[in-house]
């Protein structure tokens, strides 16, 4: 006798084979336009366009060698050394142990983030990679601060897949909410699509992190009796405590209250009331990325600071 399923896929054969095609033949004459509507501002960049798009290099230059050392053991100057423009290597970077999922998905990051920094630099001009520092006594500290006390052992990114998404966590995530800040303030075409185009992967690759951490959400983080889900929290916290202007970031789960249409404790991508994403001005990113939760005073990432005028300019302003 033959099986429901056997039967089901006869069927399914016989229907499509005798199924009258309405395509239309192809027509080689056609010519399809794929250009977009003539822009509503002629200007393809604007002066102040520059000044935010090299702001965002210091966490692009951030993203690339944090990615490419997990993934890879090397760097941007494996890569692509001439985009460094003769920056100094990051201080205390490695090869982290990851498994074969995380290790493919952080490689691509890390080459994205290559093409970002070119992206950038060949539209605005660029600036020599800024001194970061990705030591592991760097991750302990942001952590450390995070719960406010000392983890022991110490957190180390570098020890396994699970500790290495927990700290990047950390970064994708500032440079996303940066470029959203960044929009409204950015009016050239050529700066606008460039804008776009960097914002949406951004975000993919901060919701792709995200969502793998949420899978793991309940899983306590070995040695230490923190869920996954409690470390992401309390590194939220921690940044908005930095940045000082409310909360604008938020763990894998929130009260039902903060979930999108007050519906929900999952979120595995933050957003606002409307679901719409966070913004952060310059400022706000150098409170957080300084870890000194004042933009006048470097550290934490960016021991000598960031490069470009706004953050020469705030960093001279202290």
């Amino acid at each position: 006798m033959m099986s429901p399923w056997a039967f089901s896929s006869l069927f399914l054969s016989f229907f499509l084979i005798f199924l009258p095609s309405k395509a239309k033949p192809f027509d080689h004459h056609f010519q399809p336009n794929c250009t977009s509507n003539p822009p509503v501002v002629s200007v393809s960049v604007f002066p102040y366009d520059v000044e935010l798009l090299q702001f965002a290099l210091n966490l692009e230059h951030m993203e690339c060698d944090w990615f490419l050392y997990g993934a890879l053991g090397h760097g941007l100057d494996a890569i692509a050394p001439e985009l460094a423009m003769g920056g100094p290597p990051p201080i205390g970077a490695m090869k982290a142990k990851l498994d074969h999922l995380t290790q493919r998905i952080i490689a691509e990051f890390g080459y994205q983030e290559v093409g970002h920094l070119r992206a950038i630099k060949s539209t605005v001009g660029g600036l020599p990679r800024p001194l970061i520092d990705l030591s592991v006594h760097n991750f302990a500290k942001i952590m450390d601060d995070a719960f406010g006390y000392h983890l022991n052992p110490p957190f180390n990114p570098y020890i396994n897949s699970l500790n290495y998404l927990l700290a990047s966590y950390i970064i994708p995530y500032m440079g996303l909410v940066g470029y959203v800040g960044a929009n409204p303030n950015i009016d050239g075409f050529v700066s606008k699509r460039l804008l776009a185009g960097l914002l949406a992967v951004e975000a993919g690759q901060d919701a792709i992190i995200r969502a793998l951490l949420y899978e793991r959400a309940k899983e306590l983080v070995p040695p230490y009796n923190i869920t996954v889900a409690q470390f992401t929290i309390h590194i939220s916290n921690l940044r908005n405590e930095l940045a000082k202007c409310g909360i604008k970031d938020e763990g894998l789960i929130v009260p039902t209250e903060l979930g999108a249409e007050q519906r929900t404790c999952s979120n595995i991508i933050s957003a606002n009331a409307d679901s719409l994403a966070y913004r952060r001005n310059p400022a706000e990113i150098l409170r957080v990325v300084y870890g000194t939760g004042n933009e006048h005073q470097p550290g934490g990432f960016l021991p000598k600071g960031g490069n470009g005028k706004i953050a020469r300019e705030l960093l001279q302003g202290a």
